[in-house]
């Protein structure tokens, strides 16, 4: 079970990386929206492949069916709460969100527990890590935690704080994919393939409403054919995993 919260740990990781390059860094817009694009087009895959796929197959198309639109819906509304207190922008790259500190971390907390339950779930039936999901959630995460870490210098956050909050983000994401294996060990496979598919509704409602927008904003109109090649890449990568 530590062996998942490691892994946890290192796709949250990429939040602290992107609040130390932007502390620290000139990145420009681009270089963030082609990240942020080609994440979008991994995410997708992920997804597809590793979560709906796999519930479809475990636990019947009325599990997956049911996970897929509560995770979708019920990311949705707290999406819309966490916005209406600034933290609708925090995958963008560049902002000057103001006052918005506490609504951003809530906002990059409750993107992070879904993907890290299901990298610990992922343990479960494979006995090995999703190479395809820590990749596209450390992939996704890198602009997250550039754009946040602006807005949280934009709300006074002094350097120490911002090192503390996404410290504590890593430290979630180590705890929900550890959570994901152990409370997860014994159930079901149609409750799995459930809370798989809530998992993937969740992320797919997140890629459209907050990645893919913000990436289009950044890399103008290459940013279809890098989401087509990060798609590409995640379907190279689950048929070497298979």
């Amino acid at each position: 079970m530590w062996y998942a919260a490691m892994w946890g740990a290192i796709s949250g990781s990429a939040v602290f990386l992107g609040a130390l390059a932007a502390l620290y860094l000139p990145v420009k817009k681009r270089i963030i929206g082609d990240i942020m694009a080609f994440g979008t087009g991994i995410l997708i895959g992920a997804a597809s492949y590793e979560l709906l796929e796999d519930s479809i197959r475990n636990g019947g198309l009325q599990a997956t069916v049911t996970g897929f639109t509560l995770g979708a819906v019920i990311f949705t509304i707290l999406n819309f709460f966490v916005s209406k207190k600034g933290a609708d922008q925090r995958k963008r790259s560049i902002q000057n969100t103001k006052g918005a500190g506490i609504a951003i971390f809530i906002g990059t907390v409750m993107d992070a527990i879904p993907e890290s339950i299901m990298v610990g779930a992922s343990l479960l039936e494979k006995q090995s890590v999703s190479w395809l999901l820590v990749a596209a959630i450390f992939l996704s995460n890198i602009p997250e935690g550039l754009s946040s870490t602006v807005g949280l210098k934009n709300s006074g956050y002094k350097k120490r704080k911002i090192y503390l909050l996404w410290i504590a983000v890593l430290v979630v994401s180590s705890f929900s994919a550890w959570g994901g294996y152990f409370f997860l060990s014994n159930a079901p496979e149609y409750l799995l393939a459930g809370i798989a598919a809530f998992a993937g509704g969740g992320i797919i409602a997140m890629i459209t409403s907050t990645m893919m927008p913000e990436a289009y904003e950044d890399s103008g109109t290459v940013t279809g054919l890098i989401a087509a090649l990060g798609l590409l890449v995640s379907l190279i990568m689950d048929h070497f995993s298979t």
